[in-house]
């Protein structure tokens, strides 16, 4: 630790993207303080489905949750399904609080330290950045979809009010009946069932504020059945999904995860963008070149805006009922889009 400064670093959020983020830092030789105001395992409305490309980019911050293989996508509708296998890797079912205490138990073992509060009244000056009581050298901002760090450094853009979408998610104790991450389209909702353990699956849905659970999951016939099974958690939720920014970066506070802006869930890859803008916002501060950073974020999120943008305009149009179809008429599109979402 510098003279002068109480850490090197302050990341704000200590979910997986944060502690991701934390890691990132303590391997790069800075000292870290993680301020997050929730104790314990910290869960989330999610898919819980890491992608192929997640593994490795956890493997070398050495973390190895315990989950589920997913070894391909399934697209479904009433009447119709497409799949595509992965090519070369499998993925993971995780359940989020597994992930959470992995990531966690490597960050203890690193000396990350803890601070039990949330990162407001941001200042900086051209050499530090202070907040929560703490000066640093750098802040990272990784405090989720409702960002306070991206609000205070003016890097939030307004988000259109019509069509929002948001999601909702819910276990249940059942043995996964598939190791696809299966994708039901119904004329609502799109449902995502991901085996995290061998008795139970998780069901995310995505739509529009207000989504009515029970009455999505009955109106989708391979899965109304699950109305009768034990429920394994709560329900919990998540959105407005869309979130815009304007910048990655202001001085030395860098935004990572959901808190850099958001397009959708509709591809579930939001973990594996999360670990490698961690990994690219650790290296642009270590090299004290922290606007580098844009260029990064730039790059690793391309394909997940152009392809995720388009995915979710096709899901509000009347092209909707045609994008199982498509996928299973095309399956070389639909697997080549999948394969670059996946790496």
């Amino acid at each position: 630790m510098t003279t002068g400064f109480d850490v090197d670093a302050i990341v704000a959020g200590g979910g997986p993207v944060g502690l991701a983020t934390a890691i990132e830092a303590r391997l790069g030789g800075l000292s870290v303080a993680v301020v997050e105001p929730r104790a314990g395992e910290i869960d989330k409305a999610c898919g819980e489905g890491l992608m192929p490309g997640a593994l490795p980019r956890l493997a070398r911050l050495g973390v190895d949750p315990a989950g589920m293989p997913l070894r391909g996508v399934s697209y479904r509708s009433a009447t119709r399904h497409a799949d595509h296998r992965f090519v070369s890797a499998s993925g993971r079912g995780v359940r989020r609080t597994e992930l959470h205490a992995a990531l966690h138990a490597r960050a203890v073992g690193l000396g990350v330290a803890f601070v039990d509060g949330k990162v407001a009244g941001i200042a900086q000056d051209p050499s530090s950045v202070t907040a929560a009581g703490m000066r640093a050298r750098w802040l990272f901002g990784c405090d989720g979809l409702h960002s306070t760090v991206r609000r205070e450094i003016g890097a939030q853009l307004p988000s259109p009010r019509r069509g929002r979408r948001f999601g909702v998610r819910q276990h249940f104790a059942v043995a996964p009946w598939s190791d696809l991450i299966e994708v039901h389209w119904s004329g609502a909702v799109e449902a995502y069932v991901t085996p995290v353990a061998p008795d139970t699956v998780g069901i995310a849905l995505l739509g529009r504020r207000g989504i009515g659970f029970a009455k999505a999951l009955a109106a989708i016939p391979e899965l109304a059945f699950l109305l009768d099974a034990e429920p394994a958690s709560s329900l919990r939720g998540a959105g407005p999904l869309l979130q815009r920014t304007s910048r990655r970066h202001r001085g030395r506070v860098l935004l990572v995860g959901d808190a850099s802006g958001y397009v959708d869930a509709i591809t579930g890859e939001g973990l594996r963008l999360g670990f490698a803008q961690a990994q690219a916002a650790v290296t642009a501060a270590l090299h004290g070149r922290p606007g580098s950073y844009e260029a990064e974020w730039s790059g690793i999120t391309r394909d997940f805006r152009v392809l995720t943008s388009g995915l979710v305009a096709a899901a509000r149009s009347p092209l909707r009922n045609a994008i199982v179809p498509l996928a299973g008429a095309l399956p070389w599109v639909y697997g080549g889009v999948v394969e670059r979402l996946a790496r």
